[in-house]
């Protein structure tokens, strides 16, 4: 069945593919960005989301600059809660489905065990706060779909497989942490993951990243490897490269969740970059 998506900040990597996937599908979806509403705009949120009519909303719209959010919180508060929230109340209003796009940064990052959906939440960054806040807020909507996901890079957008290619071009060598551990997220598999999901009612918490687990560095050196780089990656601790926001050390997230509801795992993240670096043209 056919439906009309509404998907916000669709000019970044996820909403891009989001629209793409829905497109495929046959599906109706409608891409909003910033100069369609605002969504920290309470009554203009209400207003363009009753007028459209989705029957679905992928929220991918989010403050997403980490470090700069240490000198910003109240403004990464309005967009990343109180826009969530006004969605949420708009979805109510006319009964949509909500999927609302969260982060491996709502955890502590310690240890080197699975994270499951109800692990301990002890985020250690204001980005990472205003990411757990906004899940609250999000599930003021009663058919809605929280997605935790990591490391995410697109063809459409920067990310870190670019910037490490942009940098390869002038350097022989460059400095990667190799005491960060998570999972690389390609947006096309997540995309489709999302468009399979917002078809069903299995409403809930969910871990999604690709497959298989690297430190940075690890990432950075197959990067260099499948690009056919010869630049060389010297790993280095996190402490070497001071942030103003805490990364977390552990970001290994249980897809446990997925398995349980009958969702399909997404591919090894080898896999997704060999595929994203094909589509590059490289």
């Amino acid at each position: 069945m056919s439906m009309k998506v509404l998907v916000t900040g669709a000019k970044g990597q996820l909403g891009y593919d989001v629209i793409k996937r829905l497109n495929e599908l046959g599906d109706t979806p409608v891409g909003a960005d910033i100069e369609d509403f605002d969504i920290t705009d309470e009554q203009k949120t209400l207003q363009f989301i009753t007028a459209l009519k989705p029957q679905a909303v992928i929220h991918c719209a989010a403050y997403t600059a980490v470090d700069k959010a240490e000198d910003e919180p109240q403004k990464c508060r309005l967009i990343n809660v109180e826009g969530t929230r006004n969605i949420a109340k708009a979805c109510c209003a006319i009964d949509a489905k909500l999927i609302y796009i969260s982060s491996d940064y709502v955890f502590g990052g310690e240890g080197e065990c699975l994270l499951e959906t109800d692990h301990k939440k002890k985020p250690q960054s204001i980005y990472g706060l205003t990411k757990l806040e906004g899940e609250e807020a999000a599930m003021l909507c009663p058919k809605s779909f929280v997605v935790r996901t990591s490391w995410v890079f697109g063809e459409n957008g920067g990310n870190f497989v670019k910037t490490m290619l942009r940098l390869s071009e002038s350097r022989d060598e460059l400095t990667v942490v190799n005491d960060q551990t998570g999972s690389p997220t390609y947006t096309p598999d997540l995309a489709r993951l999302l468009c399979d999901m917002v078809k069903t009612d299995k409403f809930g918490i969910y871990h999604a990243s690709n497959e298989g687990f690297c430190t940075w560095a690890q990432f950075a050196a197959k990067i260099m490897e499948m690009a056919g780089k010869s630049t060389k990656i010297v790993p280095c601790c996190t402490n070497e490269y001071p942030a103003k926001a805490k990364r977390p050390e552990n970001s290994r997230l249980s897809k446990a969740s997925l398995d349980k509801a009958g969702f399909e795992r997404l591919p090894h993240w080898q896999n997704a970059l060999e595929r994203f670096l094909k589509n590059l043209d490289l």
